[in-house]
C-alpha cells in the first residue's frame, strides 16, 4: 500500500549572513529558521526544517499552515538619524 504524501510549497527567505552562508527565514511557519554556509547547504536545511516542522504538527494533529496568499516580501533602505 502507497502512501500518499501531500506537497506544501512555502516562501523561504536566503539573508546573507556577516561571516559568510545564509540564515534562512520561513515566516509563514512561525518564523522558523535555520542556515547554511553556501546556498545549496542552506536550501537542504531549510527543506529538512521544513519537513520535520510539519511531521511534528502531524504527530500533534495540530493545523499545518498553509501560505494563503504569496509572500512578497518588502525590502527597503531607511536612513536614520541619531
Amino acid at each position: 500500500m502507497k502512501i500518499k504524501l501531500e506537497q506544501y510549497e512555502y516562501t523561504v527567505i536566503f539573508e546573507p549572513a556577516e561571516e559568510g552562508g545564509y540564515i534562512v527565514h520561513v515566516p509563514a511557519l512561525d518564523g522558523i529558521v535555520t542556515e547554511g554556509e553556501t546556498f545549496a547547504e542552506a536550501k537542504e536545511m531549510a527543506i529538512d526544517l521544513i519537513r520535520g516542522y510539519l511531521e511534528v504538527l502531524k504527530k500533534k494533529r495540530l493545523p499545518i499552515p498553509r501560505e494563503e496568499r504569496a509572500f512578497k516580501p518588502l525590502i527597503k533602505k531607511l536612513a536614520v538619524a541619531v
